[in-house]
C-alpha cells in the first residue's frame, strides 16, 4: 500500500455489545472496498478479523484486530474490538489509538449494556462518536422507537444521516438524508440509486429536518441559511457534520445490515468525507496528562499500543505514528528505558496477514517485530516526548495453575511471561506461602482462552484450580505450660526444660520475653527457646496455618550441666507450644479485603443483598462524582467469599458494574466457618 498522508487517514474503532455485528460490518467494509475478495462470515469461520482459533471456535471476537482499506482515496484503518466483557483490555488499546468510535446497535435488541459501556468508554477517551444501527432489515425493528431511545439515553446530539426505506411494512433499502436519495440492494449487495418513494416522504422530511437543525447549530452562516429558508448544500452538510463530530455537537446515526451490505456504501462515504483525522483534536496527551502538539512534519514518535507474542515471528509491536513520519530501519529512543531501538521493517496488518511498507505518515498505524519495548512505551527521535498509554481494568478473578504433565512448571512460567507481554489485564504470581502458581484475569472465559493460547502456541497443557486462602491462627486467652525434653541413650543425653506463659501478642509475629530469676535456664539457651517457638508458629494447632499475634514469656525451667543443649531447649519449647496453645482458646483468622463497587443506583439493593450473603460489612455509600445515577459502595468482605464475585456482579448488573478488591486485614472467622476450615485441613 502506497504512503498516505495524514489528511487522508481515518482510524475507526468498532465498538458495541457482543453480537451487534462489529466484525460483520468490518468484513462488509473490507469486501466493498476491494480489500478482500470474499465476504467473510462468522458462522463459517472465514473472516479476516476473527482469525484466532478460539475466536473461530467460539464465534466471538476475543482480541482486537485491524485492517486498512481504501475508499475514495481515503485510507480507513478499521479496528474491530470484542464485545464480551472479559476482553475490555483489548478495547482500551484500540480506543487509545483511534480517532473516532463507531458504536454498533442491534436494531431489534436496541440499547444493550455493551452499547452503554462503549459510549462511556468513548466519552472517557474524548473520542468523536457515530452510531450504526445494524440488522435493520428485521421487520420487528422499529427505527423511530430506537432513535427516541438513543436520544433519551445519550442526548439529542444523535442525528440520523440514513434511515430505513420501508414499503408495505417491509424494509427494502435505505434512504440517504444528506444526498436525498434512496438506495436498494441486490443479492450481491450492490446498491442502486432510486428516487425516494412517496410513502416515505413524511418520514424523510421529519428526519431531514432533524439533520438540518443539527447542522445549522454548527455555524452562524448555516444557522442564517436554515432560518432564512435557503437550501444547505450536500458539501455544506458534510463539512458541518465533520465539525459537529469533532466538537461532539453531532453524533451521526446510520442504518444498515452488515451481512447484506445494506447501508455500508453510504457509511463509508460519510467516513471519508466527514470523520476526523489524527490532527483534528489539535494535540495529543502526554504520560503526565499534558497536551502535546501534533506536528506531521516534525520529529518521528510512535506509541506502542499492542503487543503479540508470536512463537514464530517473535514479539510483534503494533504502533501508531503520533508525530512525524516513520521509515523502516529508523532508530528511535525508548523514553521509558532510555534504550535505542532500531525499527527494521515496517508492516501494515490486515487480520493475520502482513504487508511491508517503506514508511508511515503521522496518524497511521503499523507493526514492527522483535523490539524490546513493551506495550505503552513511546519511541521517539528525541527521547523526550512520552505519550499517555491506555488505561486497563485490574484483574480480580484468580485461579491456580497446575500442569497436566509433571515437570511442566517451568514451561508454564515461561509461557505465561510471554502472554503477559501482550495481555495487560493478566497478572501472574507464585504464592510463597501456598506454593501455588496464580493467574488473575477478567473472568472465566478470559482465563480459558489464555490457557488455550498457551496450549496452541507453546504446547503447555494447564489445569485451572481454586486459589488456596491464606488463613492464620492466633489465641484469645493466656495459659502457663511447661515443656520437658529428656532423652538418655548412652553417652551424653538430651535435657531441656522450660516453663512458658503464652498470651495474645500485640505484634503480628512472636513477642518473646523472659523473666527468669536465679538462672534456672541459662541465658545462652534463651535464643534456642525463641527459635523453637518461631519454627512452631509456621504450623498452628487447629488447621496447620501460621500462627500470628503470639506473646511468650519464659519464666522458669531447668537444665543439666552436661546433657542440656540448644537443640534440647528448642525441642522443649516446641513441646510447650503444642501443649499450651490448645489451652489458650485458639481461633482461625481469615483475610478480609476492602471492596469498592461502582454500580447504577437502581441495582444497589441487589448488590448489598449479595454482599450480606457473602458476610460483607457495608462501610458506606456515596454518589459517584463522574457518573450521574451511579454510586460507590464500600465494604469489607472475607477473601474466601470473593472467588466468583466477578461473575456474580456481572450477572447482577448485566455487566455494568465494576469493582476493586484489595487485602486489608485479618479478623476472626465465625465458628461455623472455622469448623469447616478445620475439617477440610484434617481431610
Amino acid at each position: 500500500m502506497a504512503t498516505i498522508d495524514m489528511k487522508r487517514i481515518r482510524n475507526i474503532v468498532l465498538m458495541g455489545h457482543s453480537g451487534s455485528g462489529k466484525t460483520s460490518l468490518a468484513e462488509a467494509m473490507l469486501y466493498l472496498s476491494g480489500g478482500s475478495d470474499r465476504l467473510g462470515k462468522i458462522s463459517e469461520g472465514n473472516t479476516v478479523f476473527d482469525f484466532d482459533p478460539e475466536a473461530i471456535r467460539r464465534k466471538i471476537s476475543v482480541a482486537s484486530s485491524q485492517a486498512p482499506l481504501m475508499w475514495k482515496d481515503i485510507k480507513i484503518n478499521l479496528i474491530d474490538t470484542p464485545g464480551y466483557p472479559g476482553f475490555t483490555g483489548e478495547v482500551s488499546q484500540a480506543v487509545r489509538v483511534a480517532d473516532s468510535a463507531l458504536i454498533l446497535v442491534d436494531a431489534k435488541a436496541g440499547i444493550q449494556v455493551g452499547t452503554e459501556l462503549a459510549w462511556d468508554k468513548a466519552e472517557e477517551a474524548g473520542l468523536p462518536k457515530a452510531i450504526f444501527i445494524n440488522k435493520f432489515d428485521d421487520n420487528e425493528a422499529r427505527f423511530r422507537k430506537l432513535l427516541n431511545a438513543l436520544h433519551e439515553k445519550f442526548g439529542r446530539s444523535i442525528c440520523p444521516l440514513t434511515i430505513p426505506m420501508v414499503q408495505d411494512g417491509t424494509v427494502k433499502g435505505t434512504i440517504d438524508l444528506v444526498a436525498k436519495e434512496a438506495h436498494s440492494f441486490d443479492e450481491k449487495g450492490t446498491h442502486h440509486v432510486l428516487p425516494i418513494p412517496e410513502e416515505n416522504m413524511e418520514d424523510v422530511e421529519e428526519f431531514r429536518e432533524m439533520l438540518l437543525e443539527a447542522v445549522a447549530g454548527t455555524s452562524e452562516d448555516l444557522m442564517n441559511k436554515y432560518f432564512g429558508g435557503e437550501e444547505i448544500s450536500y458539501m455544506e452538510i458534510c463539512n458541518a457534520v465533520h465539525e459537529g463530530i469533532i466538537h461532539g455537537d453531532i453524533v451521526p446515526c446510520f442504518s444498515g445490515c452488515a451481512t447484506k451490505l445494506w447501508g455500508v456504501w453510504t457509511l463509508m462515504n460519510s467516513i471519508s468525507e466527514s470523520f476526523p483525522r489524527h490532527s483534528a483534536k489539535g494535540t495529543e496527551r502526554s504520560a503526565a496528562g499534558e497536551p502535546v502538539e501534533i506536528v506531521p512534519e516534525g520529529a518521528p514518535a510512535i506509541l506502542i499500543y499492542k503487543t503479540i507474542a508470536d512463537p514464530f515471528v517473535g514479539k510483534m509491536s503494533y504502533f501508531k505514528v503520533m508525530n512525524g513520519t516513520v521509515k523502516g530501519d529508523l532508530t528511535l529512543k525508548n523514553t521509558r528505558t532510555g534504550d535505542s531501538e532500531r525499527l527494521g521493517k515496517i508492516y501494515v496488518i490486515r487480520g493475520k496477514n502482513q504487508s511491508e511498507v517503506e514508511e508511515l505518515a503521522c496518524g497511521d498505524i503499523g507493526m514492527v517485530s522483535k523490539l524490546s519495548a513493551a506495550t505503552g512505551d513511546t519511541l521517539s527521535w528525541t527521547g523526550e516526548a512520552s505519550y499517555l498509554p491506555a488505561a486497563y481494568p485490574e484483574p480480580f478473578y484468580v485461579k491456580s495453575l497446575s500442569p497436566k504433565a509433571k515437570g511442566d512448571e517451568d514451561k508454564i512460567s515461561s509461557a505465561v511471561t510471554k502472554l503477559l507481554e501482550e495481555d495487560m489485564t493478566l497478572k501472574y504470581e507464585v504464592n510463597r506461602e501456598t506454593g501455588q502458581m496464580l493467574l488473575s484475569g477478567l473472568g472465566g472465559t478470559h482465563l480459558e482462552i489464555t490457557l488455550a493460547k498457551m496450549k496452541v502456541r507453546y504446547g503447555v497443557d494447564v489445569l485451572l484450580g481454586e486459589k488456596k486462602i491464606s488463613y492464620r491462627e492466633t489465641i484469645r486467652s493466656s495459659c502457663k505450660v511447661e515443656g520437658k525434653h529428656k532423652k538418655q541413650s548412652g553417652g551424653h543425653g538430651q535435657y531441656g526444660h522450660v516453663k512458658i506463659e503464652f498470651s495474645p501478642g500485640e505484634g503480628e509475629g512472636l513477642t518473646f520475653t523472659e523473666s527468669i530469676f536465679g538462672g534456672s535456664v541459662p541465658k545462652n539457651f534463651h535464643p534456642a527457646v525463641e527459635k523453637g517457638l518461631q519454627e512452631c508458629m509456621s504450623k498452628g494447632v487447629l488447621a496447620g496455618y501460621p500462627v500470628v499475634g503470639l506473646a511468650a514469656n519464659l519464666y522458669d525451667g531447668s537444665y543439666h550441666d552436661v546433657d542440656s543443649s540448644e537443640m534440647a531447649f528448642k525441642l522443649a519449647a516446641s513441646l510447650a507450644f503444642r501443649d499450651g496453645l490448645p489451652q489458650c482458646s485458639p481461633v482461625i483468622l481469615e483475610p478480609v479485603g476492602k471492596l469498592c463497587v461502582l454500580i447504577p443506583d437502581d441495582q444497589m439493593g441487589d448488590v448489598i443483598g449479595d454482599l450480606n450473603k457473602r458476610r460483607g460489612k457495608i462501610l458506606g455509600m456515596t454518589q459517584d462524582e463522574r457518573k450521574r445515577g451511579w454510586s460507590n459502595i464500600e465494604a469489607e468482605v472475607p477473601e474466601a467469599e470473593m472467588n466468583d464475585y466477578v461473575h456474580a456482579l456481572r450477572a447482577i448488573s448485566q455487566g455494568r458494574g465494576s469493582f476493586t478488591f484489595y487485602f486489608d486485614h485479618y479478623e476472626e472467622t465465625p465458628a461455623g466457618v472455622a469448623e469447616k476450615i478445620i475439617a477440610a485441613a484434617k481431610e
